[in-house]
């Protein structure tokens, strides 16, 4: 298949190659001239314009956005609305909130513009190993371009999960497990390494990646991480959230569904942003005040 790719980060441009792989013709847009030249020399063909990249697709064309959620999206669409003409299809491949892709699917569809939302998991590992896509928009347009996810996943990596907003909101909790499963791993091997026994935390992940009950892709991420830098003596422990986690734990609440662990992992990531936190300076002043407990000054 031919298809326009917007956007060409780490996820974007390794989505580029893996279709160029797979046979398929892929016309590429970036800010960045840098990026376009690079799948360029992959054989991607290259375009100066959300226009230029339009005029190089055929009917009905295919326009795949791997761009930051929110204003960005909202912004890129608003572009193409003078190339966008009916029986086209939108594919949003980012990690935007699935409330946004339903209203984008309406508005699209009001101009007979198709939509489709797909949560894309795998990283800059994706390229080498595949993708996995959970689709939500109309099934008879999945349909329509499946040949594409086909190529990007793996064997049994990509299907389609339901209507409009659908993908990004099973991509959502996906987000929202994986940080309740890193801050248990993060937990377990900070337990380790104060331990009285001296492990060696790169052997202990390869080996529970043997048959152990906690195996994991995560684990064996962590392992590699331990092999390169045991003592990971070179990272702060300064952890970002993309707001997936957020959402879920939103929604958690809107359902009513108890979810301590995710609220927790978020949490977590908040306090790794401060060198201090307020609320520690409160729990050291009121043991001081109530049982003259020593407090470190500034």
């Amino acid at each position: 298949m031919q298809l326009g790719m917007v956007g060409l980060g780490r996820m974007g441009a390794g989505m580029t190659e893996r279709l160029l792989q797979g046979g398929h013709q892929v016309v590429v847009y970036d800010r960045s001239p840098d990026a376009i030249k690079a799948s360029a020399s992959k054989g991607a063909t290259a375009s100066s314009s959300l226009e230029d990249l339009g005029q190089k697709l055929k009917a009905p064309r295919v326009f795949w956005l791997m761009i930051p959620a929110g204003k960005p999206v909202d912004d890129t669409l608003q572009q193409l609305q003078a190339t966008l003409s009916p029986g086209d299809v939108v594919i949003d491949g980012g990690n935007s909130n699935y409330q946004d892709s339903i209203r984008r699917a309406e508005d699209l569809r009001s101009k007979q513009v198709e939509f489709l939302d797909a949560g894309v998991s795998g990283g800059i590992w994706g390229l080498k190993v595949g993708f996995c896509l959970m689709v939500g928009g109309t099934e008879s347009v999945f349909k329509q371009v499946e040949a594409i996810f086909k190529t990007l996943a793996p064997p049994d990596g990509y299907a389609y999960v339901g209507a409009a907003g659908a993908g990004h909101y099973s991509k959502m909790v996906h987000n929202g497990i994986e940080y309740s499963l890193m801050q248990s791993y993060a937990e377990g091997f900070e337990i380790l390494k104060a331990s009285n026994y001296k492990y060696d935390l790169a052997q202990l992940a390869r080996l529970w990646n043997h048959g152990s009950v906690i195996r994991s892709w995560l684990l064996e991420l962590a392992q590699s991480e331990f092999e390169k830098d045991p003592e990971l003596s070179k990272l702060r422990g300064y952890v970002e959230d993309s707001g997936e986690g957020r959402w879920t734990l939103q929604e958690a609440i809107d359902h009513a569904v108890p979810a301590p662990a995710l609220a927790m992992s978020l949490f977590m990531r908040f306090r790794s942003r401060q060198q201090d936190s307020f609320s520690g300076k409160v729990l050291a002043a009121l043991r001081n005040e109530f049982g003259g407990h020593p407090v470190k000054a500034e």
